[in-house]
């Protein structure tokens, strides 16, 4: 490893291959090291149950990547990135057979919302119709100076309250259900502050964008992400695991796309001891159980719109998911848990054999649990969709334990990079005019331990990239 490079990013994810393109478009030489034999980190798809049957390993709907202000400028199309949209962005089944169903249109929603309807389109008009303003602003280190004050503001305001406070608008449960399940991807309790954002958030994406999923599955976003990153002349090594800064090459600036506890034990030694308690402090949040089904059919659910839409939100009314993501934070499960359903071989034929279909699923854990919640979220699905354990042919299921395992970025079977706490959604990994620059001038966190946090958009890496420009070359 003599070679010497401008700028290393070590860890293949979608952040580490946004910084590396950022890198590269600045006209520097770079290489990316990834530990497995293949690239991706969370963003890989395999045949996990039966020959012909692709299911993403870990991430698999992509609202996020959708609406990233980085993503939104290169040519992923031209490097083969096909998106797969569904009629409906999101749906969310109820006990009377009926569904809560978030439609591109702000408008269409609302109607399905009755007397609700009005209090809808006023807490997501604004927000949908500056869609892009919004996400050029939530998307980056929070600014002193933002470009639109008075838009930041009112989603701050929105925001910052919990996610049960938000539902209060609405008096019907469909309305109130469909924010929860949004609410829900946070990880945090639903009375949390900060737990309505994360509702806003992907509830505006839905309307702005849809909930896609990749054709060919998660891995056809890193694929496209490395064929733009070759073509600027970067490089790639595989199978290279980094133990310690002695296994990085010789350069002037090292990207981790990595969370804070690895970065203190492979950097440590370039860093004060004050700068990796500080990384050691980071708080990891809850786990998550998943399952992905090869399937002799599509799952069979009560309410015709879920036939419909590549992502279902499965917990009933908004105060029994609150019942299990407050479960979750005391190191308990409970027998009702939300679950997280994708179901992308409706409308994308090459994830499944003809005729059959794949089902991607998981619900949320505490962290580090090895609690088998097979049937818990079976008998969730089939709740709401008599006969689904019928058509099930075979079964994959992974724990906190071995996603860790899998991918060591996933802390205990998190995620999301970290908890996100108030204080680290503002402030992360924690408060610092630059959320990547670490003490030694050298080296950048760039993962989604850093802000602005989870999903696949690449931003975290772009920001790191970004101060490392600016502060080294």
């Amino acid at each position: 490893m003599a070679d010497e490079f401008d700028a290393v990013v070590v860890g293949s994810g979608p952040n580490g291959l946004a910084g590396a393109i950022t890198l590269a478009r600045a006209g520097l030489g770079v290489v990316i090291l990834e530990a497995h034999e293949t690239i991706g980190g969370s963003a890989r798809t395999e045949e996990l149950t039966l020959p012909g049957f692709r299911h993403d390993v870990c991430s698999a709907i992509h609202p996020m990547a959708r609406v990233s202000p980085f993503f939104r400028t290169l040519p992923l199309a031209e490097h083969g990135l096909v998106w797969k949209e569904s009629p409906y962005p999101i749906t969310h089944p109820l006990d009377d057979g009926s569904a809560a169903v978030l439609e591109l249109s702000v408008d269409k929603t609302a109607a399905r919302f009755g007397d609700d309807g009005d209090a809808y389109r006023r807490l997501m008009q604004p927000f949908a119709h500056n869609a892009a303003a919004l996400f050029h602003e939530i998307l980056r280190p929070i600014s002193l100076l933002p470009r639109h004050p008075f838009l930041l503001a009112r989603f701050g305001l929105n925001g910052i309250r919990s996610a049960m406070s938000l539902a209060k608008r609405f008096r019907g449960p469909a309305a109130r259900a469909l924010l929860g399940g949004c609410a829900a991807h946070s990880f945090l309790p639903l009375d949390a502050a900060g737990s309505a954002s994360f509702g806003l958030v992907l509830a505006v994406a839905g309307h702005a964008v849809g909930w896609p999923c990749a054709k060919g599955g998660s891995v056809a976003i890193i694929d496209a992400l490395a064929s733009y990153f070759r073509s600027l002349g970067g490089t790639i090594w595989t199978s290279t695991p980094i133990r310690s800064m002695r296994d990085v090459p010789s350069s002037r600036a090292v990207l981790f796309d990595v969370t804070p506890r690895q970065l203190a034990a492979i950097a440590g030694d370039e860093l004060p001891s004050s700068y990796q308690q500080r990384l050691r402090k980071f708080r990891y949040g809850p786990g998550v159980f998943k399952i992905d089904w090869a399937l002799d059919g599509p799952i069979p659910w009560r309410a015709e719109e879920c036939r419909h839409s590549a992502t279902v939100h499965v917990g009933g009314s908004i105060e029994e998911i609150a019942d299990h993501e407050a479960a979750i934070w005391k190191g308990r499960v409970t027998d009702r848990p939300f679950v997280l359903v994708a179901q992308q071989s409706l409308f994308d034929d090459s994830r499944a054999p003809d005729g059959k279909h794949t089902g991607w699923a998981y619900c949320h854990v505490p962290n580090g649990s090895t609690e088998d919640m097979t049937d818990v979220i079976e008998s969730q699905i089939e709740r709401f969709a008599p006969g689904f354990r019928q058509r099930i042919l075979a079964r994959h299921t992974i724990n906190t334990a071995a996603y860790e395992a899998y991918n060591p970025n996933i802390i205990g079977g998190d995620i999301s990079g970290g908890a996100n706490t108030l204080s680290q959604v503002v402030a992360r990994p924690f408060l610092k005019r630059d959320p990547y620059a670490t003490a030694n001038k050298r080296l950048y966190l760039a993962s989604s331990s850093a802000a602005p946090g989870g999903g696949v958009h690449g931003m975290c890496g772009h920001g790191a990239a970004l101060s490392a420009i600016k502060r080294v070359f």
